[in-house]
């Protein structure tokens, strides 16, 4: 459905003429668009976004966040000096009553961006170079918010990597077996029970404060960085709804979840799994080069994270196919179903090459930021 985005536009402190808008990107949780603007005689653009309230249900909670963090971003670059601050930060522009957000007339919440120029997002990895851009931005991003003010972040989705509580999830679809599937996915339950430990590994070590919480974006595909066009450097880290308080080996995690497998997270020929270790490796060199704050424990843990988080999604997709397939969005039947196996399986190759991870880990850390 197209929103009246001129009506929008009058929602936020714009200070130009709004001329038209389009459809943007390929996410798939809110609405996205690109709006064209007059603004004293020069034409520039601005993302306006609808936030979906069923996935983020407090969504004054996630513009809080989203505003402080980027508020804080950008005043930590302009204090650095950096030329291009405003093209490395998120800029949110205010609403009317000044507020990060704006609600519609039928109680949709609204944010506007400015358009970052000469920067672009991949859904798909081309090269190791573009993992090493990107893990590259994501640490820079961890860094920029160590030391963030204001207290804790809002936790918008309560327990959003707590691997012990989605297995606990799958223990109860398991018992409730809504769709009768269990009987049929007896081995891939006995996969996810095997490895029981592992999902409160990163848990606990927070818990004892031997990893501290720090804010972390929790979604760190490729396509939530902007690459500049013309150097190909990581640019923008964007998409921050999740942003919130967590490890830094859950982002870490994710990236080798996205980035190292061989093949993609759906296809149904497990044979095909197995882990990139080059691209390992680009991820590795990427993130150390500005995460340059990781305590010991956290760098003996960053080879784990990647199996950690692959397994949590694993369990996730095995979870919703006993529910019924009423989480994510499935194309086929049994999606769910090949997704978990395919999650299993790059677990399996991650463990089967663990040490060679670790040592990329050690030599990386070896080398000076």
């Amino acid at each position: 459905m197209m929103h009246n985005l001129r009506a929008i536009s009058l929602l936020f402190q714009m200070r130009a003429d709004f001329i038209d808008a389009q459809v943007y990107g390929s996410g798939h949780i809110n609405d996205t668009y690109c709006a064209l603007y007059d603004q004293a005689g020069c034409r520039v653009r601005y993302i306006h976004q609808r936030i979906n309230h069923h996935v983020f249900r407090n969504p004054v909670q996630v513009m809080e966040n989203v505003a402080r963090v980027t508020r804080h971003v950008l005043d930590t670059l302009l204090a650095k000096g950096d030329p291009e601050a405003h093209r490395r930060s998120l800029t949110c522009i205010p609403a009317l009553d000044g507020k990060p957000y704006a609600i519609d007339s039928e109680g949709n919440f609204w944010r506007t961006y400015l358009f970052i120029e000469g920067a672009r997002g991949y859904d798909e990895i081309e090269c190791n170079e573009q993992a090493f851009q990107a893990a590259k931005a994501f640490g820079e991003f961890q860094n920029l918010t160590a030391n963030i003010k204001g207290g804790r972040l809002h936790e918008t989705i309560p327990n959003f990597h707590h691997t012990s509580k989605r297995l606990e999830a799958l223990e109860a679809a398991i018992r409730n077996d809504l769709a009768g599937r269990a009987s049929t996915v007896l081995a891939e339950i006995a996969f996810a029970r095997a490895r029981a430990a592992d999902c409160s590994r990163i848990t606990d070590l927070i818990a004892s404060g031997v990893i501290p919480e720090r804010v972390t974006h929790n979604d760190t595909k490729l396509n939530n960085v902007l690459l500049d066009e013309t150097t190909a450097e990581g640019i923008c880290v964007i998409d921050l709804d999740t942003t919130m308080p967590g490890s830094a080996l859950y982002d870490f995690g994710d990236m080798v979840r996205t980035a190292a497998p061989t093949t993609r997270e759906d296809n149904p020929d497990v044979a095909q799994v197995g882990v990139n270790l080059n691209r390992f490796d680009a991820l590795v060199r990427g993130y150390l080069s500005t995460a340059t704050f990781l305590n010991e424990a956290e760098l003996a843990n960053l080879a784990f994270s990647g199996k950690l988080i692959t397994l949590e999604c694993g369990i996730r997709f095995l979870t919703d196919h006993l529910d019924g397939d009423t989480y994510f969005k499935i194309k086929r039947p049994g999606h769910n179903l090949d997704r978990c196996r395919n999650q299993f399986a790059f677990v399996r190759s991650l463990e089967a090459n663990m040490a060679a991870m670790e040592e990329i880990v050690a030599r990386a850390s070896l080398v000076p930021a």
